[in-house]
């Protein structure tokens, strides 16, 4: 009777243990078709200005993944979606010593509320600013990252359970830039209108700073003003006594270097074009610079000096002024004084660079502050719900509207126009206008001027001597002027006033693991297997014995 006892014991442990654990095994394993998913990120911003460090430091992660609700972070790669970000957040990850911070954004971003953008926009500041040898990446959600990140969350929460037991069970199974002018009639002895842009973009992750508004929209009111102009210049009637000169300047969200550079070797070397040294030390009437100016029902005019009555600048605030009362009553239009302050580490706009050369300067933008957070965002993006666009609605972030960058297109179209010809000294009322019907600006070709800018990422890291933005840029200049010229600009070796650091875009992997703890519950499990088979043999033998 023992004997048929012990048999029966002993086959039962011989097929129910192997198999229960065979069972149990697959059961907490995932699937290898499931166990990794790779995915871009988007490192944010690193670079040094004028000796100054800015952004994340570090590249390389390696570590478990955790949501910001974990109670413990360190050495945790804390995973963070745009909806729930928050500055306090993301100082709980750095002052708990994370191992790597991934900010999750969606792929539309018209479909956030218009409060979580605009939180964001004031916060990206503050992440440059905030030194960190913590690495900081971007993600576009996917399904399967949203599918990761809903695990990650679920074993973050778990940690805060009332039962040690929960949590300890739960933990084992869950699973350069660009020049060229129009001369006038009379040539170079001729005052010099100067027209400017940036065509660099800026925000948090240079991967994906698109820069709709800020500067595309200003780059692309440049290359329709140089199209209407060069057909006004091209016939000897309506050749005005001005020459024009536009400049699409690289390096502006960095201190706006390239203008800097470019001051520099033409006004204080020898060896550059003598006919334009002596043009900007001369014959400026004015410099122009545009910045974002694709949105808005108000219109600034920034300048570090108000203009004397009498001289070409005050004529150009005269004129901006008549033509909007007169053409655009819609329109807001004022003056915004601000003096250079060289204590600050950056400029506040462009025209500040040619005011410290003492060259006449404005900027013109429909914002009234450069500290507004549109002009160094990430959300500055040139895709918007259609549905929003169309009702009216006010839409998540900072975009383009077609609809007013073509109508403030027209009105510095139109000022200028009246300040060239001298139309007011002529009796010509504000009401009449210039670019109209064969003359008109061209909508069709201002979006697809902003939607070419925003397909891909401007930031001056990423865009070389080589790089298909110039190049395209180049293009358009020489379809409508002459004398178009590239100029580089590189850091000074010796004393760089910047500097870039790659490895900003890459690919990162996650992968489905178990925790330590697991490995540890499953060594007491085959542990625990090998001894009750032991004990079995022993109790086998015993019985026989008996």
């Amino acid at each position: 009777m023992f004997e048929e006892a012990s048999e029966v014991l002993e086959n039962m442990l011989k097929w129910s243990f192997p198999l229960s654990l065979v069972l149990f095994l697959v059961l907490v394993c995932p699937l290898r078709a499931e166990a990794a998913h790779e995915f871009s990120v988007y490192r944010m911003q690193q670079y040094d200005l004028q000796g100054q460090t800015y952004g994340s430091r570090n590249a390389i992660l390696n570590t478990e993944a955790r949501t910001v609700e974990a109670e413990v972070l360190s050495r945790r790669c804390v995973m963070m979606r745009l909806a729930d970000f928050s500055y306090e957040k993301y100082q709980k990850a750095l002052r708990q010593s994370a191992g790597a911070v991934v900010i999750i954004l969606p792929q539309n971003m018209s479909t956030m509320p218009q409060d979580i953008v605009q939180q964001f926009m004031e916060l990206e500041p503050e992440l440059l600013a905030t030194e960190t040898v913590v690495p900081v990446y971007f993600a576009l959600e996917d399904e399967e990252l949203l599918s990761i990140y809903t695990q990650t969350q679920i074993s973050s929460s778990s940690q805060g359970s009332s039962s040690a037991a929960e949590v300890l069970l739960h933990t084992a199974t869950a699973n350069g830039f660009q020049m060229g002018r129009l001369t006038g009639a009379g040539g170079e002895d001729l005052p010099t209108i100067v027209l400017v842009a940036h065509y660099d973009s800026f925000g948090v992750a240079p991967w994906l700073s698109y820069g709709a508004d800020s500067n595309g929209s200003g780059v692309a009111i440049l290359l329709e003003l140089a199209r209407l102009f060069s057909r006004l210049y091209s016939y000897k009637r309506t050749h005005a006594g001005y020459n024009l000169l536009f400049f699409l300047s690289g390096g502006g969200k960095f201190n706006y270097q390239g203008t800097k550079r470019w001051l520099e070797d033409n006004l204080d070397h020898t060896g550059m074009n003598i006919a334009l040294r002596c043009l900007l030390q001369d014959n400026v009437a004015f410099v122009l610079c545009l910045d974002t100016l694709g949105n808005g029902d108000d219109i600034y005019l920034h300048v570090s000096k108000p203009p004397k009555e009498g001289s070409p600048q005050h004529t150009l605030l005269k004129e901006l002024e008549t033509v909007v009362a007169d053409q655009h009553p819609d329109l807001k239009f004022s003056m915004v004084h601000k003096k250079i302050n060289l204590a600050d580490d950056t400029l506040a706009w462009e025209h500040e660079r040619f005011g410290i050369r003492r060259l006449p300067a404005f900027t013109l933008s429909h914002l009234e502050s450069h500290r507004s957070p549109a002009r160094h965002s990430i959300m500055d993006m040139r895709s918007v719900s259609s549905s929003l666009e169309g009702a009216g609605e006010a839409t998540a972030g900072p975009h383009v509207d077609l609809t007013k960058l073509g109508r403030n297109t027209k009105v510095i179209a139109e000022t200028l126009a009246r300040v060239i010809y001298n139309l007011t000294d002529k009796g010509v009322g504000g009401d009449l206008e210039i670019f109209t019907e064969q003359m008109q600006v061209q909508e069709d070709q201002l979006a697809s001027l902003v939607d070419w800018l925003t397909a891909q990422p401007r930031a001056a890291q990423l865009v070389d001597k080589d790089s298909s933005v110039v190049n395209t840029l180049e293009y358009h200049l020489n379809r409508y002027l002459k004398d178009v010229k590239r100029h580089l600009v590189r850091a000074d070796k010796r004393d760089p006033e910047f500097v870039f650091y790659d490895q900003l875009k890459q690919t990162m992997n996650a992968y489905r693991v178990k925790p330590a703890i697991f490995d540890l519950l499953l060594a007491v499990c085959i542990a625990s297997y090998l001894g009750v088979l032991y004990l079995a043999v022993q109790v086998r033998q015993l019985f026989r014995q008996i």
